[in-house]
């Protein structure tokens, strides 16, 4: 196995539902832990095309994994 130079940490807060969301996803894909799960997750992302550039004085807020259920849609 080649020896790889991680030596940047990266913390990111989570939803429960962006959590289930991601766990689904690396036990669906078989992946070995929520690092390789995130990270092939970059790598596709910053592979991909076709998503808009984030707005001038957008917030980390206005992003996220999964969308949100609207309130009034739950009752339904």
């Amino acid at each position: 196995m080649a020896d790889l130079e991680r030596s940047e940490r990266l913390q990111i807060m989570l939803s429960g539902a962006e959590l289930e969301a991601l766990e689904n996803w690396r036990f669906d894909k078989r992946m070995p832990s929520r690092a390789a799960a995130v990270r092939e997750l970059l790598r596709r992302g910053l592979a991909s095309d076709g998503f808009l550039v984030a707005d001038i004085g957008a917030k980390s807020q206005d992003f996220g994994v999964v969308r949100q259920q609207n309130t009034d849609d739950a009752s339904d």
